[in-house]
This record gives C-alpha cells, structure tokens and sequence, in this order.
C-alpha cells in the first residue's frame, strides 16, 4: 500500500534521517519489456550509518544505490537526502547537488586519464566551486596524504596500481567534504590485501562522521559493515543491524 509523503510519521523521520526513500519504484523502458529494477523500496538511513548492500547480479542493488547518489531518475515515489527532496531535482540541479553533497566512488575509478592524480582530486572542488582556487591543491594534496598516495600526486593515473587508483578516487570523493560516500563495487577489481585496505579506509571514515552506503558482493565485507540491506528482485527482504 502506498504511503502518504507527507504523513506525521515520514516527516519525524525525515526531520532525523540523511537518507530517506518512500514507495521508490524504477522501470526501465528502453528494451521490449519494461523492466521494474526497484519496486516500492523504502529506507531510512540516519547520520553515521555504514550501510552494505548486497544482492545477485541484477537484484537491483546498484540501482538502489543510484537513485541515492542521484545517478539515476526514478519512475514513483520520493528521494530525501538531508531533508531535501533530490526527486524534484532537473539534470543541472542534481549534478549541483550531487557534487557537493555526496562523494562517489566507483568501481572502476573513473579517473581522467590526462589528469594528473591531483587534478583529478581537485574537479569536484573546481566544478562546485568549494573552496578558494588558491586553496585547492594544497587540500587535494592534504587528501592524497591520508590516503598515502602524495608521493603519486603529480603522476597520471595509468602510472598507479589498481589499489592506488581506488584510493585516489576516495581521496576525490572527499574533496567537498561531504556528509554522505556511496560506493558500488568499490573493491570489485582489487585483490584481497587491497580490498582490506580500501575497506579499512572507509571504516575512519565512518568513525569520523561521514554516512557509507556501500554495494559489494565480498560477504567478508559485508559482515563488518553497522547495517547491510539484501536486496532481491528489487526489494530489500532483509534489513540487519549490528550494534
């Protein structure tokens, strides 16, 4: 049954909540057949939550964690982050919004090619326009030291290893200083040492105020996380929280 947006209940939790999904339904029209990736999901995530979200290929996971990076549109429902209603949101908006709003962390790493590591570090905070310009390489440098990769910062991407390109593109989810990190299969293509590391990284993250939503098929991973989502055929059957 569908649930009123506004009701006395959905607003006392989403005066608490960063992340708040209501009635969240995807379908996608592009094939023959519409295909329903997400049918009525909803979520609550409060500040300083460490979500995974786990699932089969094709469950819907990365597509859940699309509509909270603001990624993707949705078909019905709503989308809070923080309060604000990003389902309302045109491209330009989002892209907006995004930017300052949440770090994205992908699987593959997406780091410009032609950049240098710092220069990647530094686009959100160019594109955004956070922080003075005279400030920026200093920060995005001060982000590639927690990381451990400044002695990297001033190479291009393909001269790092897998591991280091994952970790730079932490360092540049960072770069605003955002409440909120979502990662899909951030660890996918990294051996196991690595993924630790990685994983590892995330978790200080955590432990110093940010919020994760985290889609991974590593069950080891999984196990460490405060809250995981199991997702199938595009609804959550499962929600456990460990204290």
């Amino acid at each position: 049954m569908m649930r009123s947006e506004s009701s006395p209940q959905l607003e006392r939790e989403r005066s608490t909540a960063l992340i708040q999904l209501v009635d969240v339904t995807k379908t996608y029209t592009s094939g023959e057949v519409p295909f329903t990736a997400l049918s009525d999901v909803n979520l609550t995530v409060v500040p300083g939550e460490f979500v995974g979200i786990i699932g089969k290929s094709g469950s819907g996971k990365t597509t859940l964690i699309n509509m909270i990076a603001g990624l993707d549109t949705l078909t019905s429902g709503g989308i809070w982050v923080e309060g604000i209603p990003i389902h309302t949101f045109n491209e330009n908006q989002m892209a907006i919004w995004r930017g300052k709003a949440i770090g994205v962390v992908f699987q593959f790493f997406q780091l410009l090619p032609t950049l240098t590591v710092i220069e990647n570090v530094m686009l959100p905070m160019d594109f955004c326009n956070v922080h003075r310009k005279e400030d920026r390489p200093a920060i995005a440098l001060d982000l590639l030291d927690q990381v451990e990769l400044a002695d990297q910062a001033y190479k291009l991407p393909a001269a790092l290893s897998g591991g280091q390109q994952q970790r730079a593109a932490i360092a540049r989810s960072l770069a605003n200083d955002p409440p909120l990190i979502v990662a899909d299969e951030p660890t996918g293509n990294l051996d196991s040492k690595t993924a630790d590391q990685v994983f590892a990284m995330f978790e200080r993250q955590v432990a110093a105020g940010k919020t994760m939503v985290m889609v991974t098929h590593d069950s080891d991973l999984a196990s460490r996380v405060s809250r995981t989502l199991h997702v199938v055929d595009g609804r959550i059957i499962d929600d456990t929280s460990r204290t």
